[in-house]
């Protein structure tokens, strides 16, 4: 099992861990919903694989303010 300190996430986005854990979680959902092809199954944990993702900057995202903006 591969472990990622506070540090190592925070600096994933920019100094903030709680986005950085939102954003590989909700990562980590759509790797789930992905077909297996085959039968095949990942060899990694997909919180592992979205946070290595995230890591390497695979992943790009945008926050997007859901409170309706004034």
């Amino acid at each position: 099992m591969k472990v990622f300190t506070p540090g190592q996430v925070s600096d994933m986005s920019q100094g903030n861990k709680y986005e950085a854990v939102m954003v590989a979680s909700s990562y980590a959902r759509k790797l789930n919903e992905l077909p297996k092809e085959g039968g095949k199954e990942w060899k990694k944990k997909y919180t592992t694989r979205a946070l290595e993702d995230l890591a390497g900057g695979e992943i790009e995202y945008t926050v997007v303010d859901k409170r309706g903006g004034e």
